[in-house]
């Protein structure tokens, strides 16, 4: 089974070529503003591409998914297309999880604090998770600024590093955009935009064998 992973389109999703799939995976900030109408924007976009499965979570930008109830988003989409917020589906026998919530900073969407407040959100992660799609990194793999900090969460590499998903998917850090694999894990930082928000990087593309 064929997955697509693209992050951080920050409204320019328009801009995108994306190659064929079965599954495309949007690892949140598909707004920049976080308004009604560019998730609207968004969500017609993302309904009409050709794949079996269309899952996204939301990113630090995205405060309109933030603010609407569960049922309403639900209204929003389009046929074919699911959102995870600390939630999962299963995808030709694949479970796949998602979560939207990064560390706290400068008070964004989904913001929780280090520690206690977002380690209860990795504690909900199923065990026999295969594909984890976060907004932000984990701590030491493809969280790297531009001022050559580590910002990823601790408490997530944790988590990860105990439940051996096969494949974690983030975005959120759009310098450390690529692809590693350490531990049995491929790591994937999926932001297609630069630091000044211009498309410059690819989808990434893997494989994963159906349960």
């Amino acid at each position: 089974m064929r997955f697509i992973a693209i992050s951080d389109t920050h409204g320019c999703h328009r801009e995108l070529r994306l190659p064929r799939g079965d599954v495309l995976l949007h690892a949140g900030d598909c707004t920049m503003r976080g308004r009604k109408d560019e998730l609207a924007d968004f969500l017609a976009w993302f309904g009409k591409q050709p794949f079996a499965h269309k899952i996204f979570i939301a990113g630090n930008h995205d405060f309109i998914l933030e603010k609407t109830s569960p049922e309403n988003i639900q209204a929003l989409l389009p046929e074919g297309v699911t959102y995870l917020n600390d939630s999962g589906i299963s995808v030709g026998g694949i479970p796949v999880w998602g979560s939207p919530v990064t560390p706290w900073y400068f008070n964004w969407a989904f913001n929780r604090r280090r520690g206690a407040e977002i380690r209860k959100h990795w504690d909900l992660v199923p065990a026999d998770t295969r594909v984890l799609l976060t907004h932000g990194p984990a701590h030491g793999f493809l969280d790297l600024t531009v001022t050559e900090q580590n910002v990823g969460c601790q408490d997530l590499l944790r988590k990860i590093l105990v439940l051996q998903p096969q494949v974690h998917v983030c975005g959120h850090i759009h310098e450390s955009y690529g692809s590693i694999r350490r531990s049995g894990i491929h790591f994937i930082n999926a932001s297609v935009v630069n630091e000044r928000y211009s498309i410059m990087n690819k989808p990434v593309v893997f494989d994963l064998l159906p349960a």
